[in-house]
């Protein structure tokens, strides 16, 4: 496997030589911004394979870094931060985030938490099968709702849309199981596996931002709807 680069964005010189002492021993190549303009212009030149975001960042906030790394990246974005808040950890995961580590942090849990996004980041560009779909159907269409699976682009009303990896992987996994209802638990385990450290409320939150993306009123969803104690069901007519 050839060498992955890492971009780390926090202004806590402490915080980057714990990380580069671990990740550099593991074999990553890393990348450093003390700001996010500085993280928006390496992700363009370098096009890193996983972000570790800091939250407190002087200028842009992370959470503000996030949402425009997302206009043009798919990559694992794990955030670091010393709030606990669940607000923040919510808000996090809405963004397009992966994962939410707060701080102090135990450098070898962190680095087992970016093996295993990476891992499953590989996955899904090296193996189609990883998405929970066939490979016999390439492009699927609903309606309004276009999805481009080799090339994972996902239109509305012939509009692309900005999703994350997490999302695009919820969205094919329902796509492929039309009007059945998937499990809190099936869901969890298919598109987060049993590496990611968690509980079931990052797929509601998942689930209910990319209704915000795909449903024209995410109210009244018209494709992903819940059945109350069982699960979520992708409708198709």
């Amino acid at each position: 496997m050839a060498e992955e680069t890492l971009l780390l964005v926090d202004d806590d010189e402490d915080i980057q030589e714990i990380l580069k002492l671990y990740l550099v021993r593991e074999g990553f190549r890393l990348l450093f911004a003390k700001d996010g303009q500085t993280a928006i212009k390496l992700t363009e030149e370098y096009n890193p394979h996983l972000i570790i975001l800091d939250v407190s960042l002087p200028g842009m906030d992370g959470f503000e870094v996030c949402q425009a790394l997302r206009e043009i990246t798919k990559v694992p974005i794990l955030f670091l931060s010393g709030r606990e808040d669940h607000f923040d950890q919510i808000l996090g995961h809405r963004i397009g985030g992966d994962d939410y580590i707060t701080k102090p942090f135990n450098p070898g849990l962190l680095v087992a938490k970016v093996k295993a996004h990476l891992r499953r980041y590989r996955d899904l560009k090296n193996q189609t099968e990883t998405l929970g779909v066939s490979t016999e159907e390439k492009v699927l269409v609903f309606d309004n709702l276009i999805i481009e699976k080799e090339n994972g682009v996902v239109k509305k009303d012939g509009v692309p849309l900005t999703l994350s990896m997490k999302e695009f992987l919820l969205l094919c996994f329902f796509a492929e199981n039309p009007n059945r209802i998937l499990s809190l638990e099936q869901i969890f385990e298919r598109i987060w596996g049993e590496d990611h450290l968690g509980d079931y409320r990052t797929v509601m939150v998942h689930i209910s931002n990319l209704r915000k993306k795909i449903e024209c009123d995410p109210t009244k969803p018209k494709f992903i709807t819940t059945s109350r104690g069982l699960g979520y069901k992708f409708n198709v007519q």
